[in-house]
């Protein structure tokens, strides 16, 4: 039986792997379908402590690995499809295979919502297309951009990219936006700020180099179709949290992410099981704000398993 298992290899769980192995508890941290989580797609990190000139997300995420791997935690692959945290001993499947640890830290992330059009993968992580502002925006810098989404998350977006961005594009499918009366007020009384209503994103434009130059929408009413230029294309349409496997075992929000307990948030209301990162987090996720739940889940964890 594992002291401790960890569930994904983002910056939470990777995190969360080098606190518990250097507390002697030999942690066996899983990574699932997308090793490294979503920084691995990131070409340029600029706001994660201790880099001043930025780091690619492929080489942060591949330090983190080796800093948790040094200090004695082990990394396997498996995709855990279903758990079992009803007895003392909890109990995680990978298809048929049954792994059994005291204590886990559920560190599954989310996956950011994509509209599924043409050119979006393609441009995806560097190229244009990106889901989140306060990682990219600055990347921006003095150039046109759109923001696609009509919710609090898309307007927040928007007004941060304000402060980079020469003029942003709200594209939304409604003649409203579905975010709450403040934001949505300061959004439109922004002078940078241009919205389209009504309208549908088809298609993201590549220029020669296979980077965004533009989207193609078309006027849900009208069937109109037109292209606005811009060199970022920002899709603020919500998060999928990684949580399927906890359904029905663990709490969950209506949107489907953990809900963390107690002064650390990071505990869940069965012993022994924690949570870090984007998987019980919708408002920050961030690099760093995943890191240091991960950090406090192992701790939380530790003290847990010394008790007992």
């Amino acid at each position: 039986m594992e002291n401790i298992i960890i569930i994904g290899t983002g910056c939470a769980g990777f995190t969360a792997g080098i606190y518990t192995a250097r507390a002697n508890l030999n942690p066996l941290i899983l990574e699932g379908k997308q090793p490294g989580g979503q920084l691995t797609t990131t070409s340029e990190v600029e706001n994660f402590p201790g880099f001043p000139e930025g780091v690619d997300g492929f080489s942060l995420m591949d330090q983190l690995r080796r800093q948790a791997i040094k200090f004695g935690a082990r990394v396997e692959n498996a995709f855990i499809d279903r758990v079992d945290f009803s007895g003392e001993t909890k109990l995680l499947f990978s298809g048929d295979k049954k792994i059994e640890a005291k204590a886990v830290i559920i560190a599954t992330g989310a996956a950011p919502r994509l509209l599924g059009i043409p050119g979006e993968q393609e441009m995806y992580g560097g190229k244009g297309v990106t889901t989140c502002a306060t990682c990219d925006g600055a990347f921006y810098r003095d150039m046109d951009v759109v923001v696609i989404g009509g919710g609090d998350s898309a307007c927040e977006e928007a007004l941060f990219l304000t402060r980079f961005c020469k003029k942003v594009t709200l594209v939304h499918r409604r003649d409203e936006l579905r975010a709450s009366r403040i934001m949505a007020e300061r959004t439109i009384a922004h002078e940078k700020i241009e919205l389209l209503w009504d309208s549908g994103v088809e298609e993201v434009l590549p220029d020669e180099d296979g980077k965004a130059r533009a989207i193609k929408v078309r006027n849900l009413k009208t069937n109109e179709e037109s292209e606005i230029s811009c060199k970022g294309v920002f899709i603020a349409i919500g998060h999928v949290p990684n949580t399927s496997p906890f359904q029905g075992v663990l709490e969950l929000d209506e949107n489907g992410y953990l809900i963390p307990r107690g002064k650390s948030m990071v505990k869940t209301d069965l012993d022994g099981v924690y949570v870090a990162g984007d998987c019980a987090d919708h408002v920050y996720r961030q690099a760093i704000t995943a890191a240091g739940m991960g950090c406090q889940a192992a701790i939380e964890a530790e003290r847990w398993l010394a008790e007992g």
